[in-house]
């Protein structure tokens, strides 16, 4: 019977062996690779000028990853590093990866362990996120829905206006909003939105992550004065 040699590349030499075929004529330089307990599935990779090394940190999620897995990341980080263009089949092949129902599990463990979640008092100088969740939760979801942390966040941010963070079931508004000069209705059209969140869970397809699938969006349509509350928004 014939026999196979199998050979088992240490994380180390399968970056060593991406890093030649991105730079086939520059020497490989010594790679450290360290595991990390991070809040999330995060990477990082630099140059360390005190010897030359470069240096690779990822999350302890990823230390029993298959070495094909190890391999896209190592392209990713790579080709982040030298500013060249992702192949897109390592793209696909990590995304994959993540979006396993057994990985998003343990991301979602992770979080819920290891991450904080500061969230600030549901009163706030104007109006009270909880007052405004009841409400809609009795107007529009026959209160089906159970009441997460729900909070004004610590700045008046105007990229994250609002965001359901699932790991802490934890509702968090902009405190941009938290003003006399906000009409009721657009704060009522933004913790509507997050609510819709909780009612229609996002949904993976392969590499896709789906966050406002078409039953989330026909929900949304349902909103009173939706459109008026839109083009508020944009103004911001």
């Amino acid at each position: 019977m014939e026999q196979t040699t199998l050979f088992f590349e240490t994380v180390e030499q399968i970056y060593r062996r991406v890093f030649r075929d991105l730079k086939p004529r520059t020497p490989a330089p010594h790679f450290v690779v360290e595991y990390r307990p991070f809040a999330n599935v995060n990477s990082f990779i630099r140059h360390d000028d005190s010897n030359g090394a470069v240096q690779v940190r990822m999350s302890d999620l990823l230390e029993g990853a298959p070495a094909p897995v190890q391999e896209a990341l190592a392209f990713i980080l790579l080709s982040k590093l030298y500013r060249k263009q992702i192949p897109e089949k390592y793209n696909r092949r990590y995304r994959l990866f993540l979006n396993r129902s057994d990985i998003r599990r343990k991301m979602l463990l992770l979080r819920q362990i290891r991450g904080r979640k500061q969230v600030s008092p549901a009163r706030g100088e104007h109006y009270d996120l909880e007052e405004i969740f009841v409400e809609l939760n009795q107007r529009c979801f026959h209160n089906l829905l159970a009441q997460p942390a729900l909070g004004w966040s610590r700045t008046p941010s105007r990229t994250m206006l609002g965001h359901f963070d699932p790991a802490h079931n934890a509702i968090i508004i902009s405190r941009i909003f938290d003003r006399a000069s906000v009409p009721r209705f657009l704060v009522e059209y933004i913790v509507y939105h997050e609510m819709l969140h909780l009612r229609h869970p996002v949904e993976h397809r392969h590499t896709r992550r789906c966050v406002h699938t078409r039953e989330f969006k026909e929900a949304e349509r349902v909103f009173p004065r939706l459109a008026e509350a839109q083009l508020l928004l944009k103004k911001l």
